[in-house]
C-alpha cells in the first residue's frame, strides 16, 4: 500500500500470490492477490521503475487469554449477516452464505477478513500492521459491526422510500 497523496510506500506490507489477472484495453492489469506473508521493509535498495525494498519477515505475537476460535466464529456471523444485507440492498438474490471460515485457524482467517475489505485500504492497512492476531480480530469486529450497522439503516431507508 502506498498513500496516494505522497506515493510513499508503508513500512509494513505483505507478500502477494497473484490468484488471478486480466490485461485491461489501456494496458493496464487488474489483478487480484493473496497476502502470504507479512514482512517489515528495512532499508530501500531502489524507488525508480519500480520499489525494491529489504525486508524482515513478521511473524503474529502470541495472543492473550481470549478464546479466538469463538472471536473468529462471531466474526463469521457478521461476515454473513454483512453478506446478506449488502446482497438485499443491491438487488442480489438472497442465498445463504456459505462456510466462510471453512476451518480455518484464527490467524490464517483473520488475514482472509481483512482481505475482504476491498474498499477499505487504510483499514486493510491498519489491520496488517497489527501483530497479535487477538487485536486484529477485535477490530475486524467492531469494523464489521459498524459496517452492519450502516447497512441495517440503509435497508431500512431503502424499505420506507422504495426506488420506483
Amino acid at each position: 500500500y502506498s498513500d496516494a497523496l505522497s506515493g510513499f510506500a508503508v513500512g509494513i506490507g505483505s507478500l502477494g500470490e497473484i490468484v488471478k489477472h486480466k490485461r485491461l484495453v489501456d494496458d493496464r492489469f487488474f489483478i487480484i492477490c493473496k497476502g502470504q506473508e507479512q514482512f517489515c521493509i528495512t532499508d530501500l535498495v531502489r524507488t525508480k521503475p519500480y520499489l525494491v525494498a529489504k525486508v524482515t519477515w513478521l511473524e503474529d505475537r502470541p495472543s492473550g487469554e481470549e478464546n479466538l476460535d469463538e472471536l473468529a466464529n462471531e466474526i463469521e456471523v457478521l461476515m454473513k449477516e454483512v453478506i446478506r444485507l449488502s446482497n438485499r440492498l443491491n438487488g442480489k438474490l438472497e442465498k445463504e452464505a456459505q462456510d466462510l471460515r471453512k476451518n480455518q485457524f484464527p490467524t490464517p482467517f483473520s488475514f482472509f477478513v481483512g482481505s475482504t475489505l476491498e474498499g477499505a485500504p487504510m483499514e486493510q492497512q491498519a489491520l496488517m500492521e497489527l501483530e497479535d492476531t487477538e487485536a486484529r480480530l477485535k477490530r475486524e469486529r467492531e469494523t464489521l459491526r459498524n459496517t452492519l450497522n450502516y447497512l441495517t439503516a440503509a435497508s431500512a431507508v431503502k424499505d420506507v422510500f422504495p426506488s420506483p
